[in-house]
């Protein structure tokens, strides 16, 4: 790659990329990475059923292997995010790769349970150092346009979660072994990301001469900090711990699709696996494909209004999910994915415009919360398909998008103040 086209040698110390002008370079950079982060964070749910049948394993036990996963990437992207908070590390981009991709070589390699756990415990510690970080290079690159920057990023991720159970229809039917070819992801991810980090320092040392100056301080404060830090705390708090309510709901419904709903497909309707897989494909596709359009247009018309309708909005279509046949579960599945889609870079955003300047606390809290939901939720609905059966798991969770009925209480964060204030 020659210093022409790394995206290290782009004009960082330009004034207008300091703040007013989107970088879509660095964005689209950002966003394939994320891509290859989540191609290999979803190839362990498209590997279930092989793990299951090889190491003879319950649906308590595929339960906690996603939470394992889910566990360690919630634990530390909090601590991470504010540990970058305070010392910015671009290197953590490349690192948190480098992890995943020990993990993988781990998974394929691994002889026992135990040792899958650890595997799955390493690809989780590798996305919780990668995602803090690379949302906070997505929301440098915005150029103030914070919701469209993100919802670019959760694309790639959401993409990659498609990919994954697609690749592994064609590679995984080799065998555990053929994991290792997933490494190959991980490894290109690393060079990219490496030269991302080395955007990020430029772009930083950018920023720190122009707030030298007065003047050009004013303005680039004015750009990097969102325009709402004047509400009162307590008004924070509340609002914070409503966007917590409404993860709860969204990531514990996900996780009944993400983790079992090939198991669900294959037991109600006697699919064959790879059938199931290819639903699983586009259910995550739909996911990808509805993403993009919650952040520019929470730009525009107000983030309450996008999360009113990607949560609550959501509901009549799960109720509807348990009672549907084969062709309507499959139709249902990508409405739902294309509706909830949205709600994630929303409320992300939203939570760092209530407190501007922790982005990366904010961020790595709120993905964390997202994994370690995703997670716990993957494990008490295994348990409890287990105690019952898949399909009832199904008729519980379809009512857990009614607790959008509390977005009411957020303030109302219009994109007219945003544009006033900037």
């Amino acid at each position: 790659m020659s210093s022409d086209t790394k995206l290290s040698a782009l004009p960082a110390e330009v004034a207008a990329d300091t703040g007013s002008k989107t970088v879509f370079k660095v964005l689209l950079a950002i966003s394939f990475c994320h891509l290859l982060n989540d191609t290999v964070q979803s190839l362990l749910p498209a590997i279930y059923p092989l793990l299951r049948d090889t190491f003879h394993l319950d649906f308590g036990q595929v339960g906690l292997i996603s939470f394992t996963t889910t566990f360690t990437a919630s634990l530390l992207q909090p601590l991470v995010g504010l540990y970058s908070d305070n010392h910015h590390k671009p290197n953590f981009l490349a690192i948190g790769m480098g992890i995943t991709l020990i993990g993988l070589v781990t998974l394929s390699l691994a002889p026992s349970y135990a040792t899958i756990l650890v595997a799955a415990g390493l690809v989780g510690i590798g996305s919780s150092v990668f995602h803090p970080e690379s949302s906070r290079v997505a929301r440098m690159a915005s150029g103030g346009q914070h919701g469209m920057a993100q919802s670019l990023f959760q694309v790639g991720g959401n993409a990659g979660s498609a990919l994954g159970p697609l690749l592994a229809t064609f590679i995984l039917p080799r065998g555990q072994r053929s994991i290792a070819w997933f490494s190959f992801v991980a490894l290109l991810g690393i060079i990219l990301l490496a030269d991302i980090g080395a955007w990020a320092k430029k772009r930083r040392a950018a920023q720190a001469e122009l707030q030298t100056a007065p003047l050009a301080g004013r303005v680039v404060a004015s750009v990097e900090t969102a325009p709402h830090a004047h509400l009162p705390r307590k008004k924070i708090v509340w609002s914070l711990a409503i966007l917590v309510a409404l993860m709860f709901s969204k990531y514990f419904y996900l996780a009944s699709l993400g983790s079992y709903y090939t198991f669900y497909l294959m037991d109600k309707f006697h699919v064959s696996m790879r059938s199931a897989e290819l639903h699983l494909f586009a259910f995550f596709g739909a996911v990808a494909a509805g993403t993009f359009f919650g952040g520019p247009v929470g730009d525009r018309m107000g983030r309450k209004v996008v999360i009113w309708y990607s949560i609550l909005g959501v509901l009549p279509f799960t109720l509807m999910l348990p009672y549907a046949n084969l062709f309507w579960t499959g139709i249902l599945s990508v409405v739902i994915g294309l509706i909830l889609a949205s709600a994630f870079s929303t409320i992300l955003v939203f939570a760092q415009e209530l407190v501007p300047t922790k982005v990366g606390t904010i961020s790595g809290t709120f993905f964390g919360l997202a994994f370690g939901l995703g997670g716990i939720g993957a494990a008490l609905l295994g348990k409890l398909a287990d105690a019952t059966n898949i399909r009832f798991v199904y008729h519980v969770c379809s009512f857990l998008p009614a607790v959008g009925i509390l977005t009411v209480f957020l303030p109302d964060l219009s994109p007219a103040k945003n544009k006033l204030a900037r």
